[in-house]
């Protein structure tokens, strides 16, 4: 049944069109494709409307990058991206870097945006994503770990520009208690000037003693004398 519908199909196509079944499927097939890319070229108005802007967004280039110089840890954290005016930062071994354009993995919603406007280098050597590797105290850490750390370092030196540096926060100590310390555990100090305090004494005695020997022995002449 289908071979008879078949031959009748060939001999309807070849009457009706005067061309070979293959050459007439082929020509369908080549029309279909032609109409397709047409369409697409030439859509609605208002489909291209809506597609332009959104286009122009993605394609927008994004601003140079600002220098920021120093800042602390607590600045930095204005970067994370919560803002879109602002520039999305993030910072390794303390050097701050301008991640904007992978704002799809480190910006909000992305896969590594709990490091943004962080210093997160311990959680990039150890591969973590828990709020305590969430710093850039590298103490501690094993071979493998600082080289991984290094490599993370290297792809953002390769890929991002330096923006700044993370402010370092030295703990200020009392100067006046180690002065303190310093003089209580000094040996020599307290010796030194027990020298100096009986050493003027027992320069003025003997010179003292000498002027009233002299003294004497001038007013025994005198009477002597008399």
């Amino acid at each position: 049944m289908a071979v008879e519908l078949w031959e009748t199909l060939k001999d309807s196509i070849t009457a009706y069109t005067g061309l070979a079944p293959t050459t007439f499927f082929t020509l369908v097939a080549l029309a279909l494709a032609f109409y397709y890319v047409v369409s697409e070229l030439f859509g609605s108005p208002d489909n291209r409307h809506q597609q332009r802007p959104r286009d122009f967004e993605e394609q927008q280039p994004l601003p140079p990058p600002v220098q920021l110089g120093e800042i602390s840890g607590e600045e930095l954290k204005q970067y994370d991206g919560s803002d879109s005016k602002k520039p999305l930062l993030m910072a390794i071994k303390g050097q701050i870097y301008d991640v904007s354009q992978s704002r799809m993995f480190y910006g909000p919603g992305g896969p590594y945006a709990l490091f943004a406007g962080k210093d997160a280098s311990r959680a990039l050597a150890k591969m973590s994503f828990e709020e305590k590797d969430l710093t850039g105290d590298i103490s501690g850490l094993g071979p493998f770990e600082l080289e991984a750390l290094q490599d993370w370092e290297y792809k953002f030196m390769s890929k991002y520009v330096k923006v700044g540096t993370v402010k370092q926060t030295v703990p200020v100590s009392d100067g006046a208690s180690n002065d303190e310390s310093v003089e209580s555990t000094n040996p020599e100090t307290k010796p030194a000037e027990a020298v100096a305090s009986s050493a003027k004494p027992s320069e003025d005695g003997p010179s003292g003693g000498v002027a009233a020997e002299t003294v004497d022995k001038t007013d025994g002449d005198v009477d002597k004398k008399d």
